[in-house]
């Protein structure tokens, strides 16, 4: 696996950190008002289109190494 991978599996460990912090914030209705509940619900949607981005990614820099 070269560096560039391991990079992304990195930040993807980070993202799954990130989205289950919050999820559990969540499931633990710590969210204090509606705007709250919805920012973090904006933060976990954001987490997961950057992982769809790196998925993408991931997908060509494979059919680059193909190549």
């Amino acid at each position: 696996m070269n560096d560039s991978r391991k990079l992304i599996n990195v930040i993807n460990q980070r993202i799954d950190e990130g989205v289950k912090h919050i999820e559990e914030a969540l499931a633990a209705k710590s969210a204090k008002s509606f705007d709250e509940y919805c920012e973090m619900c904006g933060v976990i949607k954001g987490l997961l289109t950057a992982r769809s981005y790196l998925s993408d990614l991931t997908h060509q820099l494979e059919k680059f190494d193909d190549e």
